[in-house]
């Protein structure tokens, strides 16, 4: 039976929350919903979905790192955007790390998030040494 495995890097997040950046179980890694904040805790980007975006992934590749594990294992990706008038510049830097789209992708509408300047948070799995 495997073990669960807490991944919490350094950064992004400052100061503990209730729950781990990651957990590995195996060899999959599951990914806590990521949102644009930087080592400080505050959100990159207000307004700004492309720089948003480019946080949220830069926070997700610290936690696959973590867990030695890179952008080509995951298997999935789960997006929250605030309206989807932001999908365009969400979409157009989710191709530049994923242009092969060799991922399962999902886009969900959210109302709001916990911090009211975040355009965007997305979840990740993947599977560590899938993808070479």
């Amino acid at each position: 039976m495997h073990q669960k495995k807490l991944i919490n890097p350094p950064s992004p997040r400052v100061g503990k929350a209730p729950f781990a950046q990651g957990v590995q179980i195996g060899e999959t890694l599951y990914v806590s919903g990521q949102i644009a904040q930087d080592a400080n805790g505050q959100i990159v980007g207000v307004g700004d979905m492309d720089a948003q975006a480019r946080q949220v992934f830069a926070n997700i590749e610290a936690v696959l790192k973590e867990a030695g594990s890179s952008f080509r294992d995951v298997a999935k990706i789960t997006c929250y955007v605030s309206d989807m008038r932001h999908y365009g510049a969400y979409g157009k830097v989710r191709s530049e790390l994923f242009p092969n789209a060799d991922i399962a992708s999902a886009t969900v509408i959210s109302p709001g998030f916990v911090n009211p300047d975040a355009l965007i948070e997305i979840e990740t799995i993947a599977v560590i040494g899938c993808g070479g």
